[in-house]
């Protein structure tokens, strides 16, 4: 199960995610990042803090997110990646494309 919670804090759009990325909740998270994509000069924060698993069909989302927000010139980033999760970006060499504060 996921929550997915978006806050514009100062120049910050703050996605918080909770729960488990996953096959079931990927295309859940897909569709709520979907209408950042329009945007322009926005920073995108993925605040993990809570996120417990990302599956590899979770890892396609936020790698198509940054993708998409990075064509726009938007900034993108993942923040407070428990150590469980970041061996997971770091395993499929994720942690070298994505900017993680």
């Amino acid at each position: 199960n996921m929550k997915v919670d978006i806050n514009k804090v100062n120049d910050e759009t703050i996605v918080v995610i909770e729960g488990r990325l996953d096959t079931v909740t990927a295309p859940e998270l897909d569709k709520d990042l979907k209408p950042l994509y329009a945007e322009n000069g926005i920073k995108v924060v993925l605040d993990c803090q809570a996120l417990d698993y990302v599956s590899s069909s979770g890892l396609r989302v936020i790698l198509t997110a940054y993708k998409m927000l990075a064509a726009k010139g938007n900034k993108f980033a993942l923040r407070g990646l428990k150590p469980e999760v970041r061996s997971v970006f770091d395993l499929t060499g994720f942690s070298r494309i994505l900017t993680i504060e």
